[in-house]
């Protein structure tokens, strides 16, 4: 078996389908780790990421598929795993092999795939818009630090943006180190640089920094806190459904669950 090894990005990704077709290379396995298992007899190949290549592909992915399979593609593509990608690689070949229409083949293995993927990411995507919770800091800034299972900032961007036009936030992804900044006109991609005194953000990065909350903020919060414990009924409780709904994960983003 083939193995194609790419650097993690889309990019590299849609440049291994164009490889695919020009190589007649299609029992192949997608990875972005060069040190994975290989068998006895599998030839492994680095595939540079190559924009036109790369753009030919994404153009005529758009004109064979739905809207709908584009964003499963997407979100496929944001889980960040290997199975996933194999999925995406097997389901571009998939439908550039047909001259009908395909993307809605769920009897495929990889329609299926990346269907089941973009579920996934979607439910993240869902989870992280209902329970973000922000912080106010000294400079005005509103914060929060999350580490998603998946790469889902670049998706829940124009949520964000809609609901909280009128301040300055930054939600931030401790786990991939870069975060999704609004300046009150626009939202950017940026790293935190912690040695700037005054909570600055520019190009810089670190997984330490510390934050220096409002004082107001220390009094929001624990208001919060006695409001939750004022309308909770112990005698109702049942952690077994609660913890269905908001899986424990989650908790660390919530003030309440810092009593």
């Amino acid at each position: 078996m083939m193995i194609y090894v790419f650097d993690g990005t889309m990019t590299g990704l849609l440049s291994c389908v164009f490889r695919a077709f020009s190589f007649k290379q299609f029992d192949v396995r997608i990875t972005q780790d060069a040190n994975s298992q290989n068998g006895l007899f599998d030839e492994m190949i680095i595939v540079p990421s190559n924009n036109q290549h790369a753009q030919r592909v994404w153009t005529a992915l758009k004109r064979k598929v739905s809207s709908n399979s584009l964003r499963h593609f997407y979100y496929s593509f944001l889980s960040e795993q290997d199975p996933a990608f194999n999925h995406m690689f097997g389901f571009a070949c998939y439908v550039f092999q047909k001259q009908y229409r395909v993307d809605q083949d769920y009897g495929h293995v990889d329609v299926l795939g990346i269907s089941q993927w973009a579920k996934q990411v979607g439910r993240e995507k869902h989870r992280m818009e209902a329970f973000v919770r922000f912080k106010k800091c000294q400079d005005r800034l509103f914060l929060s630090l999350v580490k998603p299972d998946f790469n889902v900032l670049p998706i829940i961007t124009r949520h964000f943006k809609q609901r909280y036009q009128d301040q300055r936030w930054l939600i931030y992804d401790e786990q991939r180190q870069y975060g999704i900044y609004y300046d009150l006109n626009e939202v950017h991609q940026v790293k935190m640089n912690p040695q700037a005194i005054d909570q600055h953000i520019d190009t810089g990065f670190s997984q330490d920094f510390m934050i220096e909350l409002d004082d107001e903020e220390v009094l929001y919060d624990q208001l919060w806190k006695d409001y939750f414990n004022s309308v909770n009924i112990e005698a109702r409780k049942n952690l077994k459904l609660h913890i269905q709904y908001v899986p424990k994960r989650y908790w660390r983003y919530m003030n309440e669950k810092e009593i």
